[in-house]
């Protein structure tokens, strides 16, 4: 149901593929933002892109398994941290490869930012998944 490709003729990606190929007729969800908000509304982990993050990556299984998907079934995302420093995205992008959203690999992009919809959001994960038959998780 889902082919990813890491393109032999490019530079490797670490730990993500180049393309996420799905076949025509599966069910996709296209994910809104997933922010690190508990249930109540209040933002976790103040000035903590680490915390953010693994509460971004909860909200994001919470939003996956609504709809009969799951981590594995992520194609791609979008991973938005606010900060200008490569050691702070890659502390994100630890977070990432420890949840197990890249096992996959998916495709991904990951994004330094200058702010976020939330006071005090430093981090964002949009994804795309496929939802797959009850016959096939």
């Amino acid at each position: 149901m889902i082919r990813r490709v890491t393109v032999p003729t490019l530079f490797p990606p670490p730990l993500y593929s180049h393309v996420s190929v799905v076949e025509a007729g599966t069910r996709l969800a296209f994910l809104a933002g997933s922010v690190p908000l508990d249930a109540d509304g209040k933002l976790v982990g103040e000035g903590d892109p680490v915390r953010q993050a693994r509460r971004v990556i909860a909200n994001l299984e919470e939003q996956l398994r609504a709809v009969g998907s799951g981590l594995e079934q992520v194609v791609a995302t979008d991973v938005y941290v606010v900060s200008g420093e490569p050691a702070v995205l890659s502390a994100v992008w630890d977070v990432v490869e420890e949840s197990g959203l890249s096992a996959g690999p998916h495709s991904s992009t990951l994004l330094g930012v200058a702010c976020l919809g939330y006071t005090g959001q430093l981090v964002e994960i949009t994804a795309t998944a496929v939802v797959p038959d009850a016959g096939d998780a």
